[in-house]
């Protein structure tokens, strides 16, 4: 892709984030300053991003390109601007040395694919290479510095290590949403020592995300899938504050069904997470919001993609008998529910949909959400998974590009990544 698809490309996605934006009722959550509202003409400029990328583990090709492109329009402007651009980013664990598996070598041919120009990678990430390197750097050129985790220091958040890094550039800029939950020398150590500004994928889900948050369009429902219902407490207890509706399903429906008493048979539970789900349904009547369970299940007695399956009511699931998926009936619920929604927020699977014979749940809800005159934020991880092999991402309004990240803004939680930007 060439300078001027890029340009297009991201034409196409500001107008579309504008027309979006603007079905918000009455203003954006945005105050942290973005690369636009400084001046980075001729500067240096040190881009965090996460070019965490799946690979082959054979030949190290890279097998998904998504967070690499996602970097792009924060990258272009620097570029167009005349700006002399640094990035660094972590790939993998490589657990504080350097593993030459985990080489960035792979990103920076690729960003020179999809840039059209050539990408120069350090050969180390605070040596001689990339402070040779950095500082002769010219306007318009780009520098990527080795994997940030090949230094202990990086996930330390050492301070001696966070002055190196900063020491090459005049600005620090964070467009790695999927990171900011993380205090690292590279997400907020490095802002001890430079101004610090957003770039715009960290502006796009602070406005997606902060906005659903701050100033939904009602009504507003959101739907909790995934394994666990540990992993979700925060954002559950935070959300019924919020929504009006909260669809409940995946592997932490039954953790519910169990706290209501039904038999669950071999089904996933969290016994020591009961009586808090109890407290949660309670809650959620005091609040008068509407918690959707499934009232229907695909349920098998193996977990494995060949299990033969039956469909059987919530308050019938048989002994030997595991929940795998959410059936027609609850598919049927959701669609009604779901049909005046105005704002949706979708984090976590409904089902194992890992496994095709049990993604029906999952896949018909991406669907609906497909079809909706709605706000529709789906917060990465898995359910981003499942847009995307569906076909459905340019339906949705915002898809995050941070799992954990994006659950933990959710939660209402403080993002070390974020809090360390500067406010307009």
């Amino acid at each position: 892709m060439g300078y001027r698809e890029l340009e297009i490309e991201f034409s196409i996605h500001t107008s579309h984030l504008a027309h979006h934006t603007s079905m918000f009722n009455g203003g954006i959550i945005m105050n942290k300053k973005t690369i636009k509202d400084i001046d980075v003409k001729n500067k240096k400029i040190l881009v965090r991003c996460d070019f965490n990328v799946p690979q082959n583990k054979e030949t190290g090709e890279i097998t998904d390109n998504r967070r690499i492109k996602a970097a792009l329009p924060t990258i272009q402007y620097l570029l167009e601007n005349n700006a002399k651009v640094i990035l660094c980013s972590h790939l993998g664990r490589p657990k504080g040395e350097v593993n030459p598996k985990y080489s960035l070598k792979p990103v920076a041919e690729e960003l020179s694919k999809l840039l059209g120009k050539e990408v120069k990678l350090a050969k180390d990430v605070i040596g001689t290479d990339a402070k040779e390197l950095t500082s002769n750097i010219k306007e318009g050129e780009i520098v990527l510095l080795e994997n940030v985790r090949f230094h202990a220091e990086e996930e330390k958040n050492d301070a001696g290590f966070a002055k190196e890094l900063a020491s090459m550039a005049q600005i620090y800029v964070n467009d790695a949403f999927g990171t900011s939950h993380r205090a690292h020398g590279s997400t907020a150590g490095v802002a001890d020592y430079l101004p610090a500004v957003s770039g715009f994928l960290i502006e796009k889900e602070l406005e997606f995300l902060g906005g659903a948050l701050e100033n939904p369009k009602k009504p507003f429902i959101a739907i909790l899938g995934g394994a666990k219902v540990s992993d979700k407490i925060g954002v559950i207890e935070n959300l019924i504050e919020k929504v009006d509706t909260l669809i409940i399903g995946g592997g932490m429906a039954y953790t519910f069904f169990k706290a209501k008493g039904l038999n669950i048979g071999t089904s996933i539970c969290e016994e020591d997470k009961i009586d808090l789900a109890k407290s949660l349904l309670e809650k959620a009547e005091d609040k008068g919001v509407k918690l959707l369970l499934p009232v229907d299940n695909k349920v098998a007695k193996e977990f494995s993609n060949e299990a033969e399956y039956i469909e059987v009511s919530s308050e019938e699931i048989p002994d030997g008998y595991m929940g795998m998926d959410i059936g027609a009936k609850t598919i049927e619920n959701f669609k009604e529910v779901l049909k005046d929604a105005k704002t949706v927020v979708w984090n976590g699977p409904l089902g194992v949909f890992e496994f095709d014979k049990f993604a029906q749940g999952t896949n018909e809800v991406a669907k609906i959400l497909g079809n909706l005159d709605a706000i529709t934020i789906i917060g990465g991880g898995d359910s981003a998974a499942a847009i995307e092999k569906m076909g459905l991402a340019d339906k949705m309004t915002h898809i995050s590009t941070g799992g954990g990240a994006s659950l933990e803004f959710l939660e209402g939680k403080t993002l070390p990544g974020i809090a360390c930007l500067e406010n307009k």
